[in-house]
């Protein structure tokens, strides 16, 4: 990424309009992370396994590919009336946002395989759904991994301006009825990163605050080859194969991305703009209050921890703590690294945010919508 973005240190650097650069604080508890990682460690060394993909990831994997390669085959079959490709685009566009949540993420993290050409290769999958592995690894990995839910610095809580997501952006009249016109634009997550976002990253001066050197021609061939083969798969070939009007295809594509959308989007947005996550902001010097990995306990939740299909489905995003601390290790470790993590927080004094279901953590999630949309 150092050819992408200017980094000093692990700090991307600011664009020209907002100078001011974020340091983490070095004190004493950064003991916290690591004893945290040395127990970690102790873990996997103990159990005598891998911190990549075990055998519930592989078979994970092949069980979202195959559900998505085979609903596709299905619908272009042209064997089905309407009332059949409705619920298998509802299926295709639910497993999409599976194979970006299970197996793409932990691919581009560089957490499902020690050999990059396999994290590579998987990572190819989120080109293929639609969306850019090389955007995602620096708006998400780089970006919002190091400074989250720091205002004016993760773009993940500074998207479009109808929605409020901290507390630091403008206040509009609008935000007060958030809470309830959110979840439409969550559904449009999927589209705007088919159609719009990743081409306004490759091409804008900059990704989320920070200035962007332009980026390698072989990327830029690679963004519009596979955008290419996503909209002959998605709309050419299902224009040409399904005997329905062209109208008809269109509405089965959109409601698609609005299952695809709306899961990607609430999924991620579980993680930090829950009740007790917090949105600190550096000092005129630029400094943080905390270490990174301290800050991370302060600004990222965990949800339905104990959930047998949240963790199978969700890719270990509903253990985020764990995710945030420990990027490289695949997710499908998260359920039992999470009682260290917690055990080493309550320790250390230090919070461990967490909503016990799933439904839980939507309705926190409209709370701090609604607290964050009055005046």
């Amino acid at each position: 990424m150092q050819n992408v973005i200017s980094e000093d240190a692990n700090e991307p650097k600011r664009a020209e309009d907002q100078k001011q650069k974020i340091r983490f604080t070095k004190s004493s508890n950064d003991q916290f992370y690591t004893e945290l990682t040395k127990r970690v460690n102790r873990y996997f060394k103990d159990n005598n396994i891998s911190k990549q993909a075990n055998g519930e990831m592989i078979f994970k994997t092949i069980l979202i590919l195959g559900v998505f390669v085979i609903s596709y085959v299905l619908i272009i079959s042209n064997l089905f009336n309407v009332w059949v490709l409705i619920p298998l685009a509802i299926i295709n566009g639910f497993f999409t946002a599976l194979i970006g949540l299970n197996i793409a993420h932990d691919a581009m993290h560089g957490a499902y395989s020690s050999n990059e050409r396999v994290n590579n290769g998987l990572a190819t999958a989120f080109n293929i759904i639609g969306a850019n592995d090389f955007t995602w690894r620096i708006s998400h990995n780089l970006i919002h991994h190091t400074f989250t839910n720091i205002p004016d610095h993760d773009s993940d809580i500074d998207q479009i301006p109808i929605i409020r997501l901290n507390p630091n952006q403008d206040l509009w009249k609008i935000h007060r009825f958030q809470y309830l016109y959110t979840f439409f634009f969550y559904s449009l997550t999927s589209l705007s990163w088919v159609f719009i976002k990743d081409y306004a990253l490759f091409f804008g001066p900059k990704i989320a605050a920070y200035q962007k050197q332009p980026f390698p021609k072989k990327e830029i061939a690679k963004l519009f080859a596979f955008k290419a083969i996503y909209y002959t798969l998605f709309l050419v070939v299902p224009m040409i194969t399904i005997s329905l009007p062209w109208y008809a295809i269109l509405l089965g594509f959109l409601l698609l991305h609005i299952v695809e959308g709306l899961t990607l989007a609430l999924i991620f947005q579980l993680a930090h703009i829950v009740e007790g996550t917090d949105f600190p902001r550096p000092d005129q010097q630029g400094s943080m209050e905390n270490s990174w990995a301290v800050h991370q306990m302060y600004t990222t939740a965990d949800f339905a921890r104990k959930s047998p299909l949240a963790n199978f489905l969700f890719g270990g995003l509903n253990f985020q703590i764990e995710h945030h601390l420990f990027p490289k290790i695949c997710h499908t470790h998260y359920r039992k690294l999470s009682p260290i993590v917690q055990a080493t927080a309550k320790e250390y004094n230090l919070p461990f945010i967490e909503h016990t279901t799933f439904l839980g953590a939507i309705k926190s999630h409209m709370k701090v919508l609604k607290q964050l949309g009055a005046a």
